[in-house]
């Protein structure tokens, strides 16, 4: 028991020290228009650790150092094509919020409305389906069903016990 418990402590710890360290503040571009590019590329950039939150939103270490890396390419004088040109180059087209639409990306782009159109077809096979035909009774078999329902020559059973007993 003890050398679990130790165990788990020595896990606890290695945990803490392998953690990511915390990002190094944002330093903000000295031109209040080239922040302002920097700010709407940012939101267009999915950070590759958090993947559902844009470089502007995520704490992640990663999502500084691309942070870092916009700013840069800003201040050099590359326009935000030549930008998204880069961050695509190194980490695919999955880097943006808003793909290109190509042969790659098809199912992404086109997949979901495609899954609404073959549900909609399986719906409308399905509805347009011939339903199965049911027969009439037959007088005997009206009669026995009426017997099943209306029992009137039954007596109660005199071994049954009532739930009230």
């Amino acid at each position: 028991m003890r050398t679990a418990a130790i165990a788990f402590g020595f896990a606890l710890l290695a945990g803490a020290v392998m953690a990511e360290p915390a990002a190094a503040p944002d330093q903000p571009l000295t031109s209040a228009s080239q922040e302002a590019r920097a700010q709407r590329l940012f939101q267009d950039i999915r950070c590759v650790v958090c993947q559902h939150e844009s470089i502007a939103d995520s704490p992640a270490g990663i999502a500084a150092d691309m942070r870092r890396l916009v700013r840069e390419e800003i201040t050099s004088g590359a326009t935000d094509k030549s930008i998204r040109e880069d961050l695509v180059r190194r980490w695919g087209d999955y880097i943006l919020f808003k793909p290109p639409v190509k042969a790659a990306t098809w199912l992404l782009w086109f997949g979901p409305l495609l899954l609404v159109l073959i549900v909609g077809a399986a719906f409308a096979v399905l509805s347009l389906r011939k339903k199965p035909v049911t027969a009439p009774l037959s007088p005997e078999e009206e009669r026995r069903l009426e017997e099943l329902l209306h029992p009137e020559g039954v007596r109660p059973d005199p071994d049954a016990t009532s739930s009230h007993d």
